[in-house]
């Protein structure tokens, strides 16, 4: 057996939830190492890691949460959610209202008031703007806003028993429906503009790059409970539960389960960890606005655990770093071409490695496997 042959059976043959929470362990030392080196390697030495590449990097462990929710209740539920962007952005916003509350009187106008409510004539603070000048009230909500909107949502979807495309057209226009409100200046969140001009969190700069390296290894932390959760949950009796849900539904619910239990559990528990990326997001990117609901932003997270490989936790968190890592690169090397290049990867993906990135080690496995050495 060749070297490349015993590779690919060693990759094809860790699917232990213990060979896979090593995985994702190591990952996020590696990812740790390079950007905490700056704590010890001053500014313009050869070990110094970019400082603006740092916030960049925190960016993408906040999508690579939302593709491992996504995978969750997708890979496993087999609901496939063309909506998630609407609890992202929900996370985003609680975050965003401590940010704009942390610095009350310190805006254009010098008022109590955020600065565009006072330019939009707001005579008082709303009362759904009350508490966010608390930090932990604003993480508290970042996670039970997405968390009950999906709840009440899934509770009336699941109960009219609707599924697959027709359930995938409703959350997208759950989604737009949201962005549409959340436009309106009426609706005091900012409209079209947002939420933005940030300058501190819990009393430290956000412009300071020990904050900045703070946050990256806040989400690199999270990022790996989160996962180190998930798989928990998909390899007990519950989790084999949901994916038998998802393969045969019917059956499921003749051998005496209420599936719909099942499923709203796992659908809130993604649309709450979406919440807690979009809170992590927002202090890194600078800005939340409606745009972070529209329906292709959701696509694009799709396309992420597609192009991953659903069904494996860490497919969805591969696919959403290769997707945004290429976004990234192309759009500056390529700007036009690089809406073309999602979708001639998506193509190729779908023809030739069907099971995403993450199955590529099985497909090898198919191949040189069986080879005697």
């Amino acid at each position: 057996m060749t070297a490349f042959a015993r590779a690919a059976r060693r990759l094809s043959s860790m699917h232990s939830p213990r060979a896979w929470i090593a995985i994702c362990a190591v990952l996020a030392a590696a990812a740790l190492v390079v950007p905490l080196s700056n704590a010890f390697a001053p500014a313009g030495s050869t070990l110094h890691f970019p400082d603006y590449l740092v916030p960049i990097l925190g960016k993408f462990m906040c999508f690579a949460m939302v593709a491992l929710a996504l995978d969750l209740v997708w890979g496993y539920a087999g609901i496939l959610s063309l909506g998630h962007g609407l609890f992202f952005a929900l996370g985003g916003y609680a975050m965003g209202m401590y940010l704009m509350r942390s610095i009350r009187g310190e805006g254009v106008y010098r008022s109590d008031l955020p600065d565009f409510m006072v330019f939009l004539d707001w005579k008082a603070l709303p009362w759904y703007w009350h508490g966010f000048q608390v930090f932990w009230f604003a993480v508290a909500m970042a996670i039970v806003v997405p968390g009950v909107v999906a709840f009440f949502f899934g509770y009336f979807a699941f109960r009219s028993r609707v599924r697959g495309v027709y359930l995938s057209i409703v959350t997208q226009a759950l989604t737009f429906a949201a962005m549409l409100l959340f436009f309106q200046n009426a609706t005091g969140f900012g409209g079209n503009n947002g939420l933005t001009d940030y300058k501190r969190i819990l009393g430290y700069s956000l412009h300071e790059p020990s904050m900045r390296l703070t946050l990256y290894v806040v989400s690199v932390l999270v990022l790996f409970v989160m996962y180190v959760g998930c798989r928990f949950i998909v390899t007990s009796r519950m989790g084999r539960v949901v994916t038998a849900i998802r393969d045969a539904e019917l059956k499921v619910r003749f051998c005496g389960y209420e599936t719909n239990h099942y499923k709203l559990f796992v659908w809130t528990l993604s649309a709450m960890l979406c919440g807690i990326a979009g809170a992590l997001y927002v202090p890194q990117v600078g800005i939340i606005n409606p745009s972070e609901m529209q329906p292709s932003n959701s696509i694009e997270m799709a396309i992420w655990v597609a192009l991953g490989g659903r069904g494996s936790l860490f497919g969805g968190i591969l696919g959403a770093w290769v997707i945004n890592g290429a976004k990234s690169w192309l759009t500056v090397a390529l700007p036009s071409a690089w809406l073309y290049v999602l979708g001639a990867l998506f193509v190729a993906m779908t023809l030739f490695a069907p099971d995403g990135l993450i199955g590529i080690g099985t497909a090898l496995r198919a191949r040189f496997g069986r080879r005697q050495p």
